[in-house]
């Protein structure tokens, strides 16, 4: 099979040497590109607010409007800058996965000011339907009534965005699928569902793809954190164990665990930020990262300074992978910014009846803790990179989907800025108009 969006002959021969040893085994690593262009680069140094100064202009907050919605989210920049990730031994509740402590030189992005809402999450939720309807209309042209150019240039928009239904079919760097239908709504949604709640029950291939499709729909590069990333971020320049200082007893002002959360998640942003205006990186929800969890992470990296991209863990295999930062359901040691907690697979997912087990959510009470953030790096990456973080990553998730697809239980479209304008153009064709 050749499918290059399953990617069965995509091999990551040398990603346990790279974390291992953190040596990158891809030339140039993610940032190889020239320095990016589009949203939070001005040319003018600000008269005030938060910027970092980078060659060709600065870096700036803004703001995103997700396509065919009013859901906006805010995206913070963040300077390049070494951090010493883990904790030192006399830290308190240090876990053994957290040392030795290793310098990381990190470049430039941007981080998203809050975790991942619900509102954001289920615009991804809805292209289910949507590429549903995509494909439909493209296999069956028949179904819709109408000739000339407009109902031509329509129907084409569809098939260019729409998945033929064929497994076997060559995909580009552009496909996505989307999470299916909740099995058990009121599990996901019981520790909140509103608009501004963080989402929840992701797992990481579903969270990464999430990315992949904001990614393309707005035409710029959105990924998850790397765990060094994720760490620089959460530090926010400082070296105590949590952003605000030493003392776990200051905690309920900048974050909700399971000593203020009464049992659910809080609308993001309401507690107090890190020093770089960062919100929520201590509780509400733990946070996806790029990475493997390994007990020896950072040992295999030796004193440093390593390159962040260098010092990513790359999965070999389905878990456990790294989240961060504690979640409302968790004890404040856990919300430490060196405290890392590592996903399970099969033991988050037992009330799922299907099998395979869906490779998009998760069914136990853990996952209700865990979400998501996205950054996006100042530099391009290169076409493997974006591969590498976006797509499924080992052989037991690219054989899920493709059964899955098989059997009709998926959903796949194209992710570019034009997918609104194939919708919009499906939902014409489909009622007539």
């Amino acid at each position: 099979m050749t499918n290059l969006y399953l990617q069965k002959t995509y091999k990551l021969a040398g990603a346990a040497v790279a974390c291992a040893a953190g040596l990158s085994f891809l030339a140039g690593g993610a940032y190889a590109g020239e320095p990016t262009t589009g949203p939070g680069i001005v040319q003018d140094q600000p008269a005030d607010g938060r910027f970092v100064k980078v060659d060709g202009g600065y870096m700036v907050p803004y703001t995103e409007t997700i396509p065919g919605t009013d859901v906006t989210f805010e995206m913070v920049p963040v300077p390049g800058g070494e951090v010493l990730i883990g904790s030192p031994e006399g830290e308190a509740e240090r876990g053994a996965d957290e040392g030795p402590q290793v310098r990381i030189n990190v470049p430039p992005f941007w981080i998203g000011k809050h975790e991942v809402t619900w509102s954001e999450y289920q615009a991804f939720m809805a292209m289910y339907d949507a590429f549903k309807k995509l494909q439909l209309l493209a296999n069956n042209p028949g179904k819709t009534e109408g000739n000339g150019s407009s109902h031509d240039d329509k129907m084409e928009l569809i098939k260019s965005h729409a998945w033929s239904g064929d497994v076997e079919d060559e995909w580009g760097v552009d496909a996505v699928t989307s999470a299916t239908p909740l099995y058990d709504s009121s599990f996901t949604y019981e520790p909140g569902d509103q608009p501004e709640q963080p989402a929840v029950t992701m797992t990481q291939f579903a969270a990464k793809q999430y990315t992949k499709w904001i990614s393309g729909i707005l035409g710029a590069e959105y990924r998850l954190p790397s765990e060094a990333e994720w760490e620089y971020a959460a530090r926010a320049g400082t070296t105590t164990a949590y952003s605000f200082g030493e003392d776990p007893a200051q905690l309920g002002e900048y974050a909700w665990f399971d000593e203020n959360a009464d049992y659910q998640t809080h609308p993001v942003g309401t507690k107090k930020p890190n020093p770089w205006g960062i919100y929520d990186m201590h509780g509400n929800v733990a946070e996806w990262t790029l990475d493997e969890h390994r007990e020896e992470t950072y040992t295999g990296l030796g004193e440093g300074p390593v390159d962040a991209w260098d010092a990513v863990c790359w999965p070999t295999k389905v878990f456990p992978r790294v989240i961060r930062g504690g979640s409302w359901l968790d004890a404040a040691s856990l919300l430490r910014s060196a405290a890392r907690q590592k996903s399970e697979e099969m033991e988050w997912k037992l009330k799922d009846p299907n099998i395979p087990k869906s490779p998009w959510w998760f069914t136990e009470e853990p996952a209700t803790g865990v979400g998501m953030r996205v950054v996006r790096p100042l530099k391009p990456m290169s076409g493997e990179d974006k591969r590498r973080v976006w797509d499924a990553d080992v052989e037991d998730i690219r054989q899920d989907l493709e059964d899955r697809m098989r059997e009709g239980r998926g959903a796949m479209g194209m992710a570019t800025k034009l997918l609104p304008e194939a919708m919009k153009a499906a939902e014409e064709l489909d009622s007539g108009s």
